[in-house]
């Protein structure tokens, strides 16, 4: 392995607290997303680093799932985005807080 483990964990950590801080500090249901995605991405970026350090195509195969279900709740977060901005006139989280249930 080219780069090694503890490198490859320091990138991902430091994705996945950006993600985190961009979903728990915005209030634009964009930016909320784009932060969710970045945590996505860290994890899938942990799971290709461990599949090349114990040499196991299981990781990257997981990783090829959670792609495919990170792009399918991208088309419906965003068209439910489209819908509610229609709906509402803003894309602010905080002129949702009427639908909690």
């Amino acid at each position: 392995m080219i780069v090694p483990m503890t490198h490859i964990l320091a990138i991902s950590a430091a994705m996945f607290v950006m993600g985190l801080a961009c979903v728990l500090a915005q209030r634009n249901l964009i930016r909320i997303l784009i932060g969710f995605e970045i945590m996505l991405n860290a994890v899938g970026l942990t799971l290709v680093g461990a599949s090349a350090l114990w040499q196991k195509v299981d990781g990257q195969i997981f990783v090829i799932f959670l792609m495919a279900v990170t792009s399918a709740e991208v088309a419906i977060a965003l068209a439910l985005v489209v819908y509610l901005r229609r709906r509402k006139a803003t894309l602010e989280a905080d002129a949702y807080a009427g639908m909690k249930g």
